[in-house]
C-alpha cells in the first residue's frame, strides 16, 4: 500500500477501531458494490471514517452516523476516480461515474455483506491471503492487529493484503455471491477461513495472550453474519449453524482453560462451575437444530463438544458417543488428526493400550505435529512406559507454540519424573 493511498494510517486504524466492526464491513461492502474496487472501497470508508475522528468532536456526532460515513466515503470515491481518470485516462472507472445501468446479478443472495465475504474468501487467493482480507476487509482489524495474531511482521501482512487485493483485481473475481448451485462448496472454503481464524485465537501462538479473545470473538461475529444471510432450507446453512455451534461451546470453556498461573487445564480438570453455561445453551440448541441434516464436519465436531458440554462432571462424559462421532467424522473427512482425537475416546473407553496402538499407526503422518506427541506420552504414562513418555514430552514441548500447552506439558513431564523415581522402600534399593 503506497504512501498516498490513505490519507494517514494511523488516522484510518483508530477510526477503524473507534467504529462497530459491522458498520465497517456494511460501508466497505457497499461501496465495493458500487465501485467493484476493493482498493478503492476500502481506502476510501478509511477516510471516512478519519474524518469522522476529526469532525464529529467539533460538529457534533449526526443523527444517522452510518449514513454520514457512507455518504462521505462515496462523495470521496467519485473524487478519486475523477482524479484518475484525469491524470490517468482509465475509462472503465470514470464511466462508472455516469453508468446508471441495472447492476450485474447479485447470485444466490442479494446481501451486500455476504459478496464481500465470498470475494474476500475466493479460491483464486491462498488460504494465508483469505484469512487475512477477510479479517482486514470485512472484520475491519487493522494490519497490525491481524500481524500479531499471525506473529509476521506488520509490514509484511501489508503487503500480503495489497497482493490479495491485486489478486482480486488482475483475475477479474466477481463480487457476488455463489450460484445456488455453487454456493455448498464455495460456503466450505469461507467456514474453513473462519474456523482458523477461531483456532488461531482459541490456541494462540503469541507467547503473551495464550487465548485471543478478539480472534474468536471476530470469528463468531462473522459465523453469525454468514449464517443469518443463508438460505434457512439449505445444507450450507447446516453446515455453518453447525461451525457457530462449535465455536460457541468452545468459546464456553475458555475462562476455564487456562490456570492463574498461564498453564493449561486439561478438559477433565476444568471447573465446570466456570463454563459460560449461556453459550452452552445456544450451542446446544444449534447442535439440535443442525442434527437433522446430513452430517458434515462442523455438524459433528459440534456433536463432539456438545457430548462435553452436556456431561456434569468429566466422569459423565460420554465417551461411547464421542468415540461413534469421531467414526462418522473419519470416515466423510478422513484426516490422521481426526484419528488422532478418536483415539483418545478409544482410551477413555477402551483401554490406553488399544489406543496407543491406533496413535503408533499415525507416527509418519503427524510425527512434527505437538498433538500427536502428547497424546502418545499421555497413553505412553497410562500403560506404565515412562522412558519412552518423558521422550514423548520433550518432542512435544520443543513443538508447542502456545505458552499455555508448554507450561502444562512441562508440568506432566516433571510429575512423571517424580512417580518414575525408584521407591528406596521396596525391593530392596536404597538412597
Amino acid at each position: 500500500m503506497g504512501d498516498g493511498t490513505v490519507t494517514r494510517i494511523a488516522d484510518v486504524d483508530a477510526a477503524i477501531a473507534r467504529t462497530h466492526r459491522r458498520e465497517w464491513a456494511l460501508v466497505v461492502a457497499g461501496l465495493a458494490r458500487r465501485f467493484g474496487d476493493l482498493d478503492i472501497a476500502e481506502e476510501t470508508a478509511a477516510e471516512a471514517f478519519a474524518t469522522a475522528v476529526e469532525r464529529w468532536p467539533l460538529d457534533g456526532v449526526p443523527p444517522n452516523p452510518g449514513a454520514w460515513i457512507t455518504t462521505t466515503a462515496h462523495r470521496k470515491a467519485i473524487d478519486r476516480l475523477r482524479r484518475e481518470a484525469r491524470r490517468d485516462g482509465k475509462q472503465r472507472e470514470a464511466a462508472l461515474l455516469r453508468d446508471d445501468s441495472p447492476p450485474e446479478p447479485t447470485g444466490a443472495i442479494d446481501d451486500d455483506r455476504l459478496r464481500l465475504v465470498f470475494t474476500c474468501c475466493h479460491p483464486a487467493l491462498s488460504l494465508e491471503a483469505r484469512v487475512a482480507l477477510t479479517l482486514r476487509i470485512v472484520g475491519g482489524l487493522t494490519v497490525a492487529e491481524i500481524a500479531r495474531a499471525f506473529l509476521v511482521k506488520e509490514r509484511t501482512m501489508g503487503q500480503r493484503i495489497t497482493r490479495a487485493k491485486a489478486r482480486i483485481r488482475e483475475t477479474g473475481v466477481p463480487y457476488r455471491v455463489p450460484d445456488r448451485e455453487d454456493l455448498a462448496v464455495r460456503v466450505a472454503g469461507v467456514l474453513a477461513v473462519l474456523y482458523l481464524v477461531f483456532n488461531e485465537g482459541y490456541f494462540s501462538a503469541s507467547a503473551s495472550a495464550p487465548i485471543r479473545r478478539d480472534l474468536t470473538g471476530e470469528a463468531i461475529r462473522l459465523t453469525r453474519l454468514v449464517r443469518a444471510l443463508l438460505p434457512r432450507d439449505s445444507d450450507a446453512r447446516g453446515e455453518t449453524t453447525g461451525l457457530l455451534a462449535l465455536m460457541l461451546l468452545t468459546e464456553a470453556r475458555s475462562s476455564a482453560r487456562v490456570s492463574a498461573d498461564g498453564e493449561l487445564v486439561r478438559l477433565d480438570e476444568q471447573d465446570r462451575g466456570s463454563w459460560d453455561h449461556v453459550l452452552i445453551d445456544e450451542g446446544l440448541a444449534l447442535v439440535h437444530e443442525c442434527e437433522p441434516g446430513p452430517p458434515g464436519r462442523y455438524r459433528l465436531l459440534a456433536a463432539i463438544n456438545a457430548a462435553h458440554a452436556a456431561a456434569p462432571h468429566a466422569r459423565d462424559t460420554d465417551w461411547a458417543r464421542i468415540s461413534h462421532l469421531y467414526g462418522q467424522l473419519e470416515r466423510i473427512d478422513p484426516n490422521p488428526i481426526v484419528t488422532l482425537n478418536r483415539a483418545i475416546a478409544v482410551a477413555e473407553l477402551d483401554s490406553p493400550d488399544v489406543a496407543l496402538a491406533m496413535v503408533e499407526r499415525l507416527a509418519g503422518a503427524l510425527h512434527g505435529h505437538h498433538a500427536f506427541h502428547a497424546a502418545r506420552a499421555e497413553l505412553l504414562r497410562l500403560v506404565g512406559r515412562s522412558a519412552e513418555a518423558r521422550y514423548a514430552y520433550d518432542r512435544a514441548i520443543s513443538l508447542a507454540v502456545n505458552s499455555a500447552e508448554t507450561a502444562h506439558l512441562t508440568r506432566r513431564r516433571a510429575q512423571l519424573a517424580v512417580t518414575a523415581r525408584p521407591d528406596p522402600h521396596q525391593n530392596g534399593a536404597s538412597s
